[in-house]
């Protein structure tokens, strides 16, 4: 059989081959002589599938999208309390290259706007690294993302620092009041640097579906970033990655997503998929006409809009017997909360008569760490109540299953019981 997803992928592009709305971004030299009918987009899956059609191989620079993950890279780094002290979270609602900061704390108010980014590229690398220290960091941080070795563009770089005067203003008023220190042109050098990294539609597809997929890389299978910092970083580009156009994007797209004006576009949609798009006809918001639509489109036609989420474990309970003394209750799908507390209301309205209860779980695919926790304290109070507990897992989708206080129901796999 053909697959239809790179089939579907051709047909949003040729719906929107003719659309020639917007204008490349004409204040970088090298970026105003962009083709501007370039048009590419890429799916990644958190298994390591991936689709691309269109111009997916072309390369171009990464820009404002390396945003969110230096803003990962500095959380890895330096940890949560110091990055929240120099930079924060809330939705700007003004343009990126605003020279705004908070009253009073006068921090720069989320890092996807320059000022935020900016101060965040200065955070890489702990308190004593250098300019290169800190291209370094993020030049290897992005490629261990994309899981191939990526590179800056000279190019892009030198056409870009030639007409940074407006980020040497923003970086020289967080000197002022004290929230980056040392050098304003190195600070903004290594910034430029970072933004001049050369990158495809699917390698923004594999970093997005990192984030994604709770920060594991998903073609090489290697943890780049911590589950709470992917989690973090996410929930910032749901909320500031698009500009003054952020609410209107989480209205219509749901899909947290940032936005670069060499017409790059990356989303991410938690425990689903990553998305790469270019064309660099841009929006009066600096975000790619095409790219948007393409978006809009994935968002309507596939449900992709992160409000739009399934509801976990309503049928996590998929049947219940009696096999001789023991009472069976065979579980299903992935267990979140909602399943898990599913099968705590099945366990605490039936009458078991049997002195074993056991769970299969052959058909779970995973639990998640509330999943478990619920699980387990079942289990615990059914031993508490008489019962001999007992688990089938032939694909250990419950290891260690401590009840918390050194007892461990019968465990067994394809073959016979054991503790």
């Amino acid at each position: 059989m053909r697959n239809p997803v790179p089939d579907y992928l051709h047909e949003i592009l040729d719906s929107l081959r003719d659309d020639r709305a917007g204008t490349v971004a004409d204040y970088i030299p090298q970026l105003a002589d962009a083709d501007p009918d370039v048009l590419g987009v890429a799916l990644a899956i958190p298994n390591g599938r991936t689709y691309s059609v269109g111009d997916d191989r072309v390369e171009f620079s990464i820009q404002s999208i390396s945003k969110p993950f230096a803003y990962a890279a500095a959380l890895i780094d330096r940890g949560a309390d110091a990055v929240d002290a120099t930079v924060g979270v809330e939705p700007s609602g003004e343009a990126f290259d605003e020279l705004s900061l908070e009253g009073g704390t006068h921090r720069p108010k989320n890092p996807m706007i320059n000022a935020g980014a900016l101060a965040v590229h200065h955070l890489l690398a702990g308190d004593d690294a250098t300019s290169q220290d800190r291209v370094t960091r993020i030049v290897e941080f992005l490629s261990e993302l994309a899981g191939r070795v990526l590179t800056v563009d000279e190019d892009v770089y030198r056409s870009e620092i030639e007409t940074a005067d407006r980020n040497l203003a923003i970086v020289h008023m967080l000197r002022n009041y004290g929230v980056v220190a040392g050098s304003a042109h190195a600070v903004v050098d290594g910034y430029t640097r970072q933004c001049a990294v050369r990158v495809t539609v699917r390698d923004l597809a594999v970093m997005g579906a990192t984030l994604a997929n709770a920060g594991v890389q998903p073609v090489t299978g290697n943890r780049v970033v911590p589950a709470a910092v992917a989690r973090r970083t996410l929930a910032v580009m749901a909320g500031c990655g698009m500009y003054d156009a952020a609410g209107d994007w989480l209205v219509r797209v749901g899909i947290p997503a940032k936005s670069g004006v060499a017409g790059g576009l990356m989303g991410a949609l938690p425990g689903e998929l990553g998305l790469g798009t270019v064309s660099p006809r841009l929006d009066t918001h600096g975000n790619s006409v095409r790219g948007v639509a393409i978006c809009e489109r994935l968002s309507r036609d596939m449900g992709m809009h992160l409000m739009d989420a399934e509801p976990h474990g309503i049928t996590a309970v998929r049947g219940v017997s009696v096999e001789g003394g023991t009472t069976v209750y065979e579980i299903q799908g992935v267990i979140h909360f909602p399943g898990a507390e599913a099968i705590l209301d099945r366990l605490s309205g039936d009458a078991i008569s049997t002195p074993t209860v056991t769970l299969d779980l052959t058909r779970v695919d995973r639990f998640s760490d509330v999943g478990r926790r619920m699980v387990l304290e079942a289990l615990r109070r059914l031993t508490l109540d008489g019962h001999t507990t007992a688990l089938v897992d032939p694909d250990t989708v419950l290891p260690d299953p401590d009840l918390g206080d050194g007892r461990r129901p019968l465990v067994r796999g394809r073959g016979r019981y054991s503790r």
